[in-house]
């Protein structure tokens, strides 16, 4: 008997309370998906397909350190492990468990990386002396390069954008973020401006689809697409490593605090859940802080 068959009551019932209660997106869902059918399978061939409840902390750690031993990157290991909590839990939830394994299961260390950004004279030069095509395929991609570093949404947020998520009364678009929660992102009336444009301006408009951006065929834009010219477009104004799309975000953030907005107002604004994943931006605005000292200050 396969993997999927032994465990797959518990397993898409799971996968049912995190589509349909918790509501989270379709990325985070097959990742849940993914990492649980990795384990579970190891759990057939070392272990032998033990019940749920006979399940071991001894049993995850074996299965983390073989990881580890894969090369697979801290980052992506507690990943994982969280991945396994919350199956548990909800194990625990709906009575099938009394304990979970996971209690003494800890997180492992992840080195903190500075994120990467764009100067602001780069993102310039991209929106001011780059020149796009003059046709549906040229107009989408400076549109779509603009709204990232405007509003610093991910990637899944902006492919995912309807044209009904604009608000052009107000100068503002709504996006839906991670687990479907709502949140507005204000922009400048020349970009909205633009927007409305594209958008009546469309070539074909297919039933049923009410994306904002699509391709000269009407569909939806595809991430791997995206992701593509995004680093094409970056890769002429900066020789930085990452050209994606995040870093666009991480540009946005960053030159948000050394402007000197606020950090809550810039945690809203990216949708962050917690403080903490905001409060890494504030390195730049340190590092700025200390050549302003250095170069002011007459003891410096």
């Amino acid at each position: 008997m396969s993997t999927t068959q032994i465990y797959q009551p518990q397993l898409q019932s799971f996968l049912n309370y995190i589509s349909f209660e918790k509501r989270y997106s379709s990325h985070t869902i097959t990742s849940y998906q993914n990492d649980l059918a990795q384990f579970l399978a190891f759990l057939t061939s070392q272990f032998d397909a033990p019940t749920l409840d006979n399940i071991t902390a001894a049993m995850v750690r074996s299965w983390l350190a073989e990881l580890k031993g894969n090369k697979l990157e801290a980052k992506s290991i507690n990943r994982k492990a969280s991945s396994l909590k919350s199956f548990f839990k909800y194990q625990m939830k709906i009575g099938v468990l009394q304990t979970t394994p996971m209690t003494t299961i800890s997180a492992l260390k992840v080195r903190k990386r500075l994120p990467e950004f764009v100067q602001e004279n780069h993102l310039n030069t991209l929106f001011n002396h780059v020149e796009f095509t003059d046709d549906w395929d040229g107009r989408t991609k400076r549109l779509v390069l603009q709204l990232f570093y405007a509003t610093g949404m991910r990637l899944s947020e902006l492919i995912g954008l309807k044209s009904s998520f604009l608000d052009a009364s107000l100068s503002q678009i709504k996006v839906l973020g991670k687990g479907n929660k709502e949140r507005i992102i204000p922009i400048t009336k020349a970009l909205m401006s633009e927007l409305l444009v594209y958008e009546n301006s469309k070539p074909i408009r297919l039933p049923k689809v009410d994306h904002l951006f699509t391709n000269n065929k009407g569909k939806p834009l595809q991430a791997r697409l995206v992701y593509q010219f995004v680093n094409d477009n970056l890769g002429l104004v900066t020789t930085i490593k990452k050209k994606s799309p995040h870093v666009l975000r991480h540009s946005f953030a960053t030159h948000l605090m050394n402007n000197g907005a606020d950090l809550n107002a810039v945690k809203e604004l990216l949708g962050h859940s917690s403080l903490a994943a905001t409060q890494v931006y504030t390195h730049n605005t340190i590092d700025k802080l200390k050549d302003v000292y250095k170069n002011a200050h007459p003891k410096a």
